[in-house]
């Protein structure tokens, strides 16, 4: 069921952001790459922080250890996820269970992840505008004639969230409730870095 206006406008929003992943296609951990001064796992730990999300979950796997300390000082609430290989579903549902320990009464969660490095704050704060406004079971970040994550759901997704198996991102909801989903434009969403060529390509400049 969903909630009311009045329960939407006034309730809490927290965020998941992903970073569990060991990047055996960079060869290197994707997360401490630097894009403008910063590590894209900072970068998008800041992004979050920047909003009016709260609590900021921050679920690491691989190179833990490293994580933490690259979030040194952060406000943020870093939670390990020790099935990290079992595929992103797992480290989903380690981020939706603490965030649901943390705030019982959140409405929706907007899950993320640390590799996309133009998604911002002010398109964090537009996912969330827009479901306060729409009161929409999910909201997308689209690009590339498709929606995706950066995605804020709501609180009556969690269970299927939490439902995924092995690989299985949020993609997966999304597709599934796609005729309920409102899209957010993401001018360069597309792009994420899995390989080293991708990060070259970041670093030259020559997204389009």
């Amino acid at each position: 069921m969903a909630l009311n206006d009045e329960a939407v406008s006034n309730s809490s929003i927290g965020i998941i952001v992903l970073a569990a992943g060991a990047s055996t296609r960079m060869g290197r951990p994707k997360q401490l790459l630097r894009f403008e001064g910063q590590s894209l796992l900072r970068r998008a730990a800041e992004a979050a922080l920047d909003t009016s999300c709260r609590p900021v979950v921050v679920v690491t796997g691989a190179h833990a250890a490293l994580m933490r300390a690259e979030l040194n000082q952060l406000a943020v609430q870093i939670v390990e996820n020790p099935q990290w290989a079992n595929g992103m579903s797992s480290s989903i549902r380690v981020g939706i269970t603490e965030l649901r320990e943390l705030s019982e009464k959140a409405s929706a969660a907007v899950i993320t992840v640390c590799d996309q490095p133009f998604v911002t704050s002010e398109l964090i704060t537009r996912l969330v505008e827009t479901y306060r406004t729409t009161n929409a079971s999910i909201v997308a970040a689209e690009y590339g004639e498709t929606l995706g994550v950066p995605a804020l759901f709501s609180r009556r997704l969690f269970p299927e969230l939490c439902d995924l198996s092995d690989t299985a991102g949020a993609k997966q909801i999304i597709t599934r409730y796609l005729t309920e989903a409102v899209p957010v434009p993401l001018a360069g969403g597309a792009f994420d870095i899995d390989t080293p060529t991708d990060y070259a390509k970041l670093q030259r400049g020559g997204i389009a």
